[in-house]
């Protein structure tokens, strides 16, 4: 059993037990018989990377199946795992700051659901999105970084 304490990031929610001294605590449990503290660590850290990526998964589509017959599950889990690559890969490239560590939730209030218009004009498309919107700039700013990444090629 291995536990670890740390104080807790600003806005964290301390149960009663953390709030007496101001730690948190975690712990965990664990059969490997060797290796170093700080690898065993690591590898558990490691693993709730993996935890992320699932509730995240699970906010795009994956909890909810629209069937009882395998083949269209099957399809609506191709299509979820596709849209977390989609979004793991717009954070890790594309975005900056708090958008690039946001939830799936977040992402589609500030960025998907923009008051915007795609317009065509000068031989090239122009998206067109509204100035009073909170995370123009943002978005933007990753349209910018899209544009300017290089085109794999084929």
């Amino acid at each position: 059993m291995i536990v670890r304490r740390e104080r807790p990031h600003p806005g964290a929610q301390l149960d009663a037990f953390e709030e007496a001294d101001g730690w948190r605590y975690t712990a965990f449990a664990t059969d490997t018989q060797a290796g170093q503290l700080a690898h065993l660590d690591a590898r558990h850290r490691a693993h709730a990377r993996v935890e992320d990526r699932i509730r995240c998964a699970k906010d795009t589509g994956l909890d909810h199946f629209p069937s009882r017959t395998f083949a269209i599950n099957q399809a609506w889990l191709s299509v979820v795992m596709l849209a977390v690559d989609l979004i793991s890969w717009t954070q890790h490239l594309l975005l900056h700051g708090d958008l690039a560590k946001a939830e799936p939730k977040t992402l589609r209030y500030r960025l998907l659901h923009v008051a915007a218009r795609l317009t065509r004009g000068q031989r090239r498309l122009w998206l067109r999105i509204q100035r009073s919107w909170p995370w123009a700039h943002q978005l933007t700013a990753a349209f910018t970084r899209l544009r300017t990444l290089p085109v794999p090629a084929g």
